[in-house]
């Protein structure tokens, strides 16, 4: 997934007659076979807009900022802006990259609990106002620096993730004595923001959010602050019946709380839930099976009673598109691209494994598959956001190439939408599938 250059011109591949993106897939596979067996993505741009139109029906009053760390394609950025999507940036190039796709300012938030002061100013420079803030530290950095700044306050939750991590943002007891703050360093907070993850199981954690987030607009309103911004942050797996659910506890409480009346612009944070139709597609270049009595051997024939565990060597791994395995995302068993299965081959207990022999690299600890060559492909769905949660390690010649898709159904909808190649879309081009 390239950086922005200069005159950027993405293809994208206009699927007609019924061809599907398993089609798709097949005809990389058999293309890869014959070259450098390379991974690569195939991206169906009609799921976005499809993740688009399910969540402005099922949250019609909750205006969707797209977190840019997630996946920075430019070619997302540019569908997602052209959807009037704003944007949530980390940091200077993500900023550059979404306003380089003609997005306004002021549709975009530097988020980041601990920013740097260059980041500040260059935030002050181009105009971008709203910014995340969370402790005292951060406060008076951007009183410094910024005097336009909108800030949004993070608010720590009650959400119980099964992983350990930091508690981020602040807690509803210090929120009074940072708005005190701010109001004696003459610096504006407009709205608060707090985080409950998809991993979270606990559904009162949006009802303790939403009742602390109240508490603070009326803190802010004794204060003198007229708050006007509500963000529900992220926590969006790309599940209809999730963010159904989601909506399901958000929507009497935003009514209770934040009623149309009070004039508060609700906002989320959907990030995987757009993206989640990139399919990654990765070779197997090595295997070694582990018997029980034997600690590695390699066979024949499979004897009755001692089946082995297989290891599976892939090319490509955490330091590449798994990276979101660094950062806790959990990688479920991929499908087998085999032209050989059978319904009723037998499975084994398998690991896969990226290329770089480093006890880091494990994809996936445990699944069962069918005995596998080298040579073999490996399907992962759902892989939009798990290459881009981290700091990019591979240069762009290391990364897997991305294929874009889009059917003709989806194209028309697109169209029907006021969505076109020549005004909102025009670093995209679309070419017939096979051309």
């Amino acid at each position: 997934m390239k950086g922005f250059v200069d005159a950027p011109n993405y293809l994208v591949e206009l699927l007609e007659g019924g061809t599907t993106l398993d089609d798709v897939i097949e005809n990389h596979v058999y293309e890869q076979n014959l070259a450098e067996k390379n991974a690569f993505v195939v991206a169906d741009l009609g799921a976005l807009m499809r993740q688009h139109v399910l969540w402005k029906t099922t949250m019609p009053l909750i205006r969707p900022f797209y977190p840019v760390s997630c996946n920075s394609s430019p070619v997302v950025i540019e569908v997602l802006s052209a959807l009037g999507v704003g944007f949530v940036c980390a940091n200077k190039a993500e900023t550059t990259l979404v306003l380089n796709h003609d997005v306004p300012p002021e549709n975009i938030i530097l988020s980041g609990v601990c920013k740097q002061l260059s980041l500040i100013k260059h935030a002050a420079k181009i105009g971008i106002n709203y910014l995340v803030c969370e402790n005292e530290a951060e406060l008076r950095k951007i009183a410094r620096v910024h005097p336009e700044a909108k800030l949004l306050l993070q608010v720590s939750t009650d959400a119980r993730v099964e992983e350990a991590s930091v508690t981020i943002g602040c807690s509803l007891k210090s929120c009074r004595h940072l708005l005190e703050m701010a109001k004696e360093l003459s610096v504006n907070v407009v709205g608060v923001t707090f985080q409950v993850p998809a991993s979270c199981r606990d559904p009162q954690a949006y009802t303790h959010a939403l009742s602390d987030a109240r508490c603070i607009f009326d803190m802010a309103k004794e204060l003198g602050f007229d708050m006007k911004i509500l963000d529900i942050g992220g926590g969006f797996s790309g599940s209809e019946f999730q963010l159904k659910q989601v909506n399901s506890i958000v929507g009497p409480l935003l009514e209770a709380y934040f009623p149309s009346a009070s004039e508060v612009s609700v906002i989320g944070e959907p990030g995987n839930f757009f993206v989640f139709s990139f399919t990654l597609a990765v070779n197997v270049i090595g295997k070694k099976a582990i018997y029980q009595d034997l600690h590695s051997s390699t066979h024949d024939k499979l004897a009755p009673n001692d089946a082995p565990e297989f290891v599976y060597y892939m090319n490509d791994g955490v330091y590449g598109s798994f990276m979101g395995k660094l950062f806790g995302k959990v990688i479920t068993t991929p499908s087998v691209h085999k032209l050989s299965l059978t319904l009723d081959e037998p499975m084994f207990s398998s690991s896969l494994w990226g290329p770089s022999c480093d006890p880091l690299d494990q994809v996936v600890e445990h699944c069962l598959l069918p005995e596998l060559a080298v040579g073999d492909w490996l399907i992962f769905s759902n892989m939009g956001a798990s290459g881009q949660e981290g700091p990019a390690t591979l240069s762009d010649t290391d990364q897997p190439p991305v294929y874009y898709t889009i059917s003709t159904d989806d194209w028309f909808e697109m169209q029907e939408a006021g969505i076109s190649l020549d005004d909102t879309m025009k670093n995209l081009s679309l070419v017939q599938y096979g051309l």
